[in-house]
């Protein structure tokens, strides 16, 4: 039997920590509070047929277990106040702007590989030449990707692709919406895509022993941070102006994801920006500048 949570509950601890009313102390309590709470999370009441426009609010939001969801966000909160945030911020301070570009660029142009495969498989297979031609200069001439020659002297912009849009193209329906912590916003569908990029990744089986595996966390390490601080402007202003961040982020995360899909214009973050398989924070990012170095 599903056992309703109250929705407010959650939002009110998050008030609280954020007015400085729960001490730094209680932190540990309250994120193991939050995980009993995953156990008594079931799904959502669904409204009955009498209420025709909750009916259709709950059919729109796609969420049949919002309680489950909710208690994971409160999770994820208190990971990204002790942690993450803390993280980014450091980041951000010790490493100039230019510095981090280049982080950036060198993540993205890790994925190539992955970008290249999902290219072949929705069949845009000049759009493969782009992403291969990409990866060969930015290799090369960009000094292993640290700076994006392809976009600025040869004017190929970067994309990123994904196994869960692999699986959308191929009309595969996302499934209900899923909450993760770190990972963030996602679905089943993308949840799984992101497993298969992960194995399919040729950096996955690439060398063995402890300095590679060192170097794999590293890399996993610095892609968060970095990940984390590409949003770290658009979740504390999300955090400061909804009443209900939980419910803002789910539906800039759908808005999002599908303009990914459907490629309407609506250009997704950077490749290094979010976790780059389709599960990441959602929150949009303007369409990036072509001219921009």
């Amino acid at each position: 039997m599903c056992m309703k949570l109250e929705r407010h509950h959650f939002v009110r601890v998050r008030m609280l920590r954020l007015k400085g009313l729960v001490p730094p102390m209680r932190l540990a309590s309250l994120l193991a509070s939050a995980i009993v709470l995953v156990g008594l999370a079931g799904c959502a009441a669904r409204p009955p047929a009498s209420d025709p426009e909750a009916l259709e609010e709950f059919r729109a939001n796609n969420d049949p277990i919002e309680p489950f969801n909710r208690a994971m966000y409160s999770v994820n909160d208190v990971l990204d106040t002790v942690a993450l945030r803390p993280a980014a911020q450091a980041y951000r301070f010790v490493l100039p702007q230019p510095v981090r570009t280049g982080v950036r660029n060198a993540l993205g142009n890790l994925r190539a590989p992955n970008i290249l495969m999902n290219d072949v498989l929705q069949g845009e297979v000049d759009r493969g030449a782009r992403t291969a031609a990409r990866f060969l200069i930015n290799s090369t001439l960009g000094i292993g990707g640290l700076i994006d020659v392809a976009e600025w002297q040869f004017g190929i912009p970067g994309h990123s692709e994904d196994f869960g849009q692999t699986l959308a193209v191929w009309g595969v329906g996302e499934g209900p919406y899923l909450f993760l912590p770190v990972l963030g916003p996602s679905n089943p569908r993308d949840l799984f895509g992101f497993g298969v990029d992960v194995v399919a990744s040729p950096w996955f089986w690439f060398g063995q022993g402890s300095v590679v595996e060192a170097l794999r966390w590293a890399h996993t390490g610095i892609a968060l941070i970095d990940a984390r601080e590409g949003v770290l402007d658009a979740l504390d202003e999300l955090n400061r102006g909804s009443l209900d961040p939980y419910s803002t982020l789910r539906s800039a995360y759908r808005q999002r994801r599908n303009a990914e899909i459907q490629g309407t214009g609506f250009v997704a973050p950077d490749a290094a920006r979010g976790t780059g398989f389709g599960v990441g924070t959602g929150v949009p990012v303007p369409p990036r500048n072509p001219s921009a170095p």
